[in-house]
């Protein structure tokens, strides 16, 4: 078996191998990787493995290094999910084992790895992290079809209230979908993407990228965009104008999305993290999805779970600056934000 570091070359066999695994999602495609260097400069060191001159395996990994740190490896930054897919468990060992090694060569000990795995039917999972996962079965009237009545009546709400739909990914609703996300990430405290980042995704995505822009008149008040293989969709981001929210622009936007991709053919919709029985979790419930674990580990500690912040300084620390950003103006925060967030890999 020979395994080396991908290229640029590499993606066509790249995707064509992550469309064919049954364990691969959306942000497996190389698009992730090529955005990730192009918006933020972070250097792809993903592995792929051969036998015999055919693909087995590969793992997605992004180096990064904030000013002043050791470097470290992420699988992957920016999402939830970037593990390695291989042929077999010992194809697997082997790409995480050279990544390791590439890693320590650097003097890095830090190898943020994130995976899933389905719950078992005894397993807690009150307080864990977990991603909502939603199956399509058939086109997108069978799914409607499926739903429960009170749910279906959520939907229609948002037509009755005069809100309409366009999916695109030109540049004006590009610019829409940002001018919310950014208004809902100072909100949160949190610094805020580039536009750069998205509009290299829209780039480098193609075909397999859906942004939805709920419009209430011709005023944006929801977007979200969907990554999606051949068969998976993921939603990574979606957000709402909180002033319109009585409006149900929520419930058309996530309707519309899944409408689409059902028809595309897709047969599983990931609703994204929540923490399981809390806010977000009950609403992505409430279209059946059913809660997968996230396993997220340090792979160069022996897979040992990666440490939750429990330094209660550091803690209220971070909750300052998120009170103080709250309080800045939108054109500071859409500066400043993508030079910190940059850096930060979740």
């Amino acid at each position: 078996m020979n395994i080396r570091m991908a290229v640029a070359g590499d993606q066509a066999i790249w995707d064509e191998y992550v469309d064919g695994h049954n364990d691969a999602t959306p942000y497996h495609r190389f698009a992730w990787l090529l955005s990730i260097e192009q918006a933020y400069q972070h250097q792809n060191v993903s592995l792929l493995a051969f036998n015999d001159d055919k693909l087995v395996g590969v793992l997605p990994c992004i180096k990064m290094q904030k000013p002043f740190s050791k470097v470290s490896y992420c699988a992957l930054p920016f999402c939830d999910l970037g593990f390695g897919v291989a042929n077999d468990a010992s194809i697997l060992q082997a790409l995480q084992s050279e990544a390791i090694a590439l890693l320590q060569s650097e003097g890095g000990n830090s190898f943020d790895y994130r995976d899933s795995v389905n719950a078992s039917p005894d397993e807690e999972l009150a307080g864990k992290k977990v991603r909502m996962v939603l199956p399509l079965l058939g086109g997108s009237e069978a799914l409607m079809a499926g739903f429960k009545s009170k749910l279906r009546s959520q939907i229609r709400k948002a037509e009755k209230n005069g809100l309409t739909s366009v999916i695109a990914n030109n540049q004006t609703q590009i610019d829409d979908f940002y001018q919310i996300f950014a208004i809902n990430m100072r909100k949160l405290g949190s610094p805020v993407h580039s536009k750069k980042w998205f509009e290299c995704l829209f780039n480098h995505y193609a075909q397999h990228i859906i942004l939805s822009v709920v419009y209430s008149d011709k005023v944006p008040v929801g977007a979200g965009i969907v990554l999606r293989t051949a068969n998976k969709a993921a939603i990574p981001w979606a957000s709402t104008v909180a002033e319109h929210n009585k409006l149900a622009p929520n419930m058309m936007l996530y309707w519309s999305l899944l409408e689409h991709v059902s028809d595309l053919g897709c047969t599983e919709f990931d609703f994204g993290r929540s923490t399981y029985d809390e806010g977000t979790y009950k609403f992505k419930r409430q279209w059946g999805a059913e809660p997968v674990p996230l396993v997220w580990s340090n792979l160069v500690k022996n897979n040992s779970p990666m440490a939750e912040e429990s330094d209660n300084n550091v803690s209220k620390i971070r909750t300052l600056v998120e009170k103080i950003w709250t309080k800045l103006p939108l054109g500071v925060t859409t500066l400043l934000g993508p030079k910190i967030r940059k850096h930060i890999s979740l």
